[in-house]
Parts: C-alpha cells; structure tokens; sequence
C-alpha cells in the first residue's frame, strides 16, 4: 500500500510466523480499535463506514506484518491507512451526516474542554464542538481529529497525513481560528446562561 512506502526508515522484511503475525495484530486490535474507529468516525461521520474503514486496516496491516520492522511501524501503517480510507470513502461520496447523536457521548473530549459542573452542559459543548468541526476543510479536519481527539505529537500527524509538520502547522492553525469563528457564531446553550465556550 502507499501508506508503508512513506514510512520512514523502513527496514528489510522479518521473518516470522503467521501465528506471530496474528498475535501481533491481535494485540494491536485490542488496544487500538475503538481510538481509531472514533477517529475515522470524526474524519468520515458515519459510525459504520469508520468501523468498515478500521476493520479492512487492520486485514492489511495482518497482510504487510512481515514488512513492518515492529509494531511501532504497524501503529503508524495503520494511522495512515485509516486516513487514506477515510479519504477515499469521502471522494466516493457514500458517507451520510447521521453519526452526531450517536457519537456525541462517547468521543474524547476536545482541546480545552471544561471540566466544571454539570456533565449536560459539557456534552451540550462537545456536540457543538463536533458540530463546528465538520464545517472544516477535509485536511484541516484531519489535523485536528489527529493532533486533540488521537492526541498524537505533530511528527506522527504528519505520518497519518503524509504532509509535511510545517504543514500540519499551518492546517492547525486555520483550522483552530475557524473554529473559534463558527463556535462564536453558534455558541452552545449554556446552563450558566453565558453562551460562551471553551474548547478552543
């Protein structure tokens, strides 16, 4: 696949068995499965084409595992091709805006979420926050889904997105301005009565 090509410092295939290969994976899947749907869920909206999307990954991460050095290198394979699944299923125009009540509850919180009282108000602020968030440019909306929802550092970014970190940089930085001038347009409602909201 493209993605294992723009990995750095690729190393010649390993040896090992397919029973390795499946407990390898295995592992992976137990641990990293739910992030990653939730990522491609925030990256696609459409809860069933990001569980489609996580799922053929991992069947090519299973099918490359002999030409990743380690599973640190699996990790970041996996990344990509989540993202360039991502991509293709939003060019293919089959994803459809139904996921926000469903995913509302169970994402991550965004940068800055408040932690004061009152855990109806703060879902209030996240489902504006994801809201906020699919009015963004594909690539800006990738940046921000990586770098606060994956909490992944900039360089790993960049690995996902196959950009460079200069450029994630950058998307960020349009991205978070945009967001702040879509969420003061709409701000949430607010049990405190202010309107106001703290996520970027």
């Amino acid at each position: 696949m493209r993605a294992l090509k723009t990995m750095p410092g690729r190393e010649a295939p390993r040896s090992g068995s397919p029973q390795d290969a499946d407990r390898e994976v295995t592992a992976l899947y137990l641990t990293h499965y739910r992030p990653l749907v939730r990522m491609a869920a925030l990256l696609v909206q459409d809860l069933a084409a990001a569980e489609e999307i996580v799922q053929d990954s991992f069947v090519a991460v299973h099918a490359a595992w002999r030409r990743l050095p380690d599973a640190e290198h699996a990790l970041s394979y996996l990344r990509r091709s989540v993202v360039d699944r991502s991509r293709a299923a939003l060019q293919r125009h089959v994803v459809v805006d139904k996921l926000a009540p469903r995913l509302a509850p169970d994402v991550p919180s965004g940068p800055d979420l408040p932690s004061g009282p009152g855990e109806a108000s703060i879902e209030v602020e996240r489902s504006a926050f994801i809201s906020a968030l699919w009015t963004l440019p594909p690539r800006q909306r990738e940046v921000v889904v990586l770098r606060y929802f994956a909490d992944l550092p900039e360089t790993q970014v960049a690995s996902a997105t196959g950009i460079s970190e200069t450029a994630v940089k950058a998307y960020t930085a349009q991205a978070m301005s945009s967001l702040r001038t879509e969420l003061r347009k709409n701000p949430p409602p607010s049990a405190g009565g202010g309107g106001q909201t703290s996520f970027v």
